[in-house]
């Protein structure tokens, strides 16, 4: 055990003894993870589906299920969500995204693979995680359907009520 002769013992910054650093310190830096093929994997998640994303160098093509992303994604808006991230960090057409998603409908399958994507991203360039971070990509939305519940005809929808 340490002893302490008075609070000049204990440093202004933190508080516990041995330690470093003071709260404006910018936050360290995490450590890139990249696997043998140099590429970055992530899961993202939204609603019901799941996507496993993979990024890694290359002209920006994005497949998703085997398919190219404006066949799997025909409307426009959820192509654009996809596109996000990339237009935040300055890095539209530089990264290949391939991309497996189950579960939920296109738009909960968009925000998933967004999401992965931006975990993706941060994961291969760590720089890049306090922008995801300010711009909400990296969290996981955690809105799900209700439940349905007993003596109910939905979640909440009561069944008619009949006077006679």
């Amino acid at each position: 055990m340490q002893g302490f002769e008075g609070l000049r013992d204990l440093e202004v910054g933190g508080g516990v003894p041995g330690q470093e650093g003071s709260r404006n310190e910018p936050a360290p830096l995490r450590e890139r993870k990249v696997d043998a093929q140099g590429r970055a994997y992530a899961t993202g998640k939204r609603k019901n589906a799941i996507a496993r994303v993979w990024v890694k160098p290359g002209k920006g093509v994005i497949t998703i299920n085997g398919r190219d992303q404006s066949v799997y994604f025909a409307r426009p808006v959820l192509r654009m969500m996809l596109a996000q991230p990339f237009q935040l960090s300055d890095r539209e057409g530089q990264f290949d995204v391939i991309c497996t998603v189950t579960g939920s409908g296109l738009s909960g399958q968009a925000g998933a693979v967004r999401h992965g994507i931006s975990k993706a991203l941060s994961d291969f360039e760590p720089a890049l995680r306090p922008i995801m971070r300010r711009a909400g990509f990296l969290t996981r939305d955690p809105r799900v359907v209700e439940r349905k519940k007993y003596g109910k005809a939905k979640a909440r929808r009561s069944f008619q009520f009949s006077k006679r």
